[in-house]
């Protein structure tokens, strides 16, 4: 599975991933954006090496928690850090 072969079906995608950023923003994660579920959602997909399939393609995005989220925005951090820490 490639993330390139879930692109196609962002727009498809528009309302899961609606639904679960007003989820998020309901839980008090104001900062959450349909981007960054949708860049979590693929990063899951590439690790899982799921299957090019809209339907889990959906089920991915529904079945995300809000642990897995911030884990995952925080590995982000920490690796897209420009400058090390002194």
């Amino acid at each position: 599975m490639s993330t390139e072969e879930f692109q196609k079906w962002k727009l498809e995608t528009e309302p899961a991933l609606q639904s679960k950023m007003e989820e998020f923003h309901y839980l008090g994660y104001e900062s959450a954006t349909i981007e960054e579920i949708w860049e979590c959602v693929m990063a899951k997909a590439k690790k899982k090496k799921t299957e090019a399939r809209l339907h889990k393609l959906v089920s991915l995005i529904l079945t995300l928690t809000v642990n897995d989220f911030m884990n995952w925005l925080t590995i982000k951090a920490y690796t897209e850090q420009s400058s090390p820490l002194k």
